[in-house]
C-alpha cells in the first residue's frame, strides 16, 4: 500500500513539472507578440484555456453537479482565483519588470498555499518541504536578480509602479495558490479531478470574457499575434492544467506550488537558448538551487523500517512464562 502511494505521488509530482516546463514557455512565446498587453495575453490564456477544460469536461461535470452545487463557495473561491490571477501576474511584470514581477509572484505563492494548507485543513509542515520551498526560493531569487542586473534597470518609470506591480504580484502568489487549494479540496471530496478543475477553470474563464472583449483587439491585429493567444491558451493554460490537476490529485498543494518553481527555471533557459539572452554565474547558480529543491522534493522517502521484535521462547510452549491470569496448559481458564 504504501508503494502504491509513493508511486501515485511520484508521478504526481512529474505531472506537475511538465506543466512547469509548459508554463516557462508562456514569456518566450509572448516576446512574438510585443503589441499584446498585459491583460489581453492574460485573459486570452486562462480565459479561452479555461473554457476550453470546462468544454473538454464537460460530461464529467453535469455527472459531479450535485457534488459542485453542495460545494458551490469552494467552486467560486477557485473561479476568482483564475481569473485574478492572470491579471495580476502579467500586470505586475509589466509594471515592476520581468524579474520583480516573477520573483514576487511566483515566489509568494508556496507559502500562502501552506498557510491556506494550515488554516483551511490544519496541515502541518514537514521539514522535508521547509527544506525544498527555501532552496527553491533561494534559487527564484537569484536568478531573477542575475536577469534584472544583467539586464539592467527594469525601467518601470517610477518608484510607485514598482511598489503597485510588487502588490499585484502579492495578489498574483495569493490567488494561484487558492485557486489550486481550491481544486485540490474538491478532489479530495470525491470530484472527479477532471470536473473540479472544468468547474474552477470554467468559470474564471467566464469571469476573464469582458476582460478579453475590452482588450484583445490586439490579438486579431496579425497572424502571429493570434498564434500565440491560441498557443498560450491550449499549450500551457489547458495541457499545463490538465497535468497540474492530475498531479493535485496526487500531492499536497504545498508541494505541488513549491514544484512550478521550475517555471522561472524554464522561462531563463529558454530565454538563453531561444530568444538569444545571456544569462551570468549567478542566474546558473539559481537555476542549480531550483534543481536542488526538485530533487528534496521529488525524491522518494525510504519507508520506515518496520521494527520487528527478536524471536524468543514461545510462552504458550513454556507455562514459566505465562502471565498469573493466563490458564495453565490443558486447564480450564477461571471465572471470577
Amino acid at each position: 500500500m504504501r508503494a502504491t502511494r509513493t508511486a501515485g505521488a511520484g508521478a504526481g509530482a512529474l505531472a506537475v513539472l511538465l506543466a512547469s516546463v509548459l508554463w516557462g514557455t508562456t514569456g518566450t512565446a509572448a516576446t512574438l507578440a510585443p503589441g499584446v498587453g498585459p491583460l489581453a495575453i492574460g485573459a486570452a490564456a486562462m480565459g479561452l484555456g479555461g473554457l476550453l477544460q470546462a468544454a473538454v469536461a464537460g460530461r464529467r461535470i453535469a455527472r459531479s453537479r450535485d457534488r459542485l452545487a453542495a460545494r458551490w463557495p469552494t467552486v467560486l473561491v477557485g473561479g476568482v482565483g483564475v481569473a485574478l490571477y492572470p491579471l495580476a501576474f502579467y500586470t505586475s511584470m509589466h509594471l515592476a519588470g520581468v524579474a520583480v514581477g516573477t520573483v514576487v509572484s511566483l515566489g509568494s505563492a508556496p507559502p500562502a498555499s501552506a498557510l491556506i494548507e494550515r488554516l483551511a485543513d490544519g496541515r502541518r509542515l514537514s521539514r522535508r518541504w521547509l527544506a525544498g520551498a527555501a532552496l527553491g526560493l533561494a534559487g527564484t531569487v537569484l536568478l531573477c536578480a542575475a536577469e534584472a542586473v544583467h539586464g539592467g534597470p527594469a525601467g518601470t518609470g517610477s518608484a510607485g509602479r514598482t511598489v503597485l506591480g510588487v502588490g499585484l504580484g502579492l495578489v498574483a502568489g495569493v490567488t494561484y495558490a487558492g485557486y489550486a487549494w481550491a481544486a485540490h479540496r474538491l478532489i479530495t471530496q470525491d470530484v472527479p479531478a477532471r470536473a473540479a478543475m472544468g468547474a474552477v477553470f470554467g468559470l474564471g474563464g467566464l469571469m476573464l470574457l469582458p476582460v478579453l472583449a475590452a482588450t484583445g483587439a490586439p490579438l486579431t491585429a496579425s497572424w502571429t499575434n493570434a498564434g500565440v493567444g491560441l498557443y498560450m491558451a491550449v499549450v500551457p493554460m489547458f495541457t499545463g492544467y490538465v497535468l497540474f490537476g492530475y498531479g493535485l490529485a496526487r500531492i499536497p498543494v504545498s508541494t505541488a506550488t513549491t514544484l512550478t518553481l521550475l517555471e522561472p527555471a524554464v522561462a531563463a533557459v529558454l530565454a538563453v537558448l531561444v530568444v538569444g539572452e545571456e544569462l551570468p554565474a549567478l542566474g546558473w547558480a539559481g537555476i542549480a538551487l531550483v534543481l536542488a529543491c526538485l530533487a528534496v522534493l521529488t525524491t522518494p522517502s525510504r519507508p520506515a523500517r518496520s521494527r520487528t521484535p527478536a524471536p524468543g521462547p514461545d510462552p504458550m510452549s513454556d507455562p514459566a512464562l505465562l502471565p498469573e491470569s493466563a490458564p495453565k496448559s490443558g486447564g480450564a481458564a477461571s471465572r471470577p
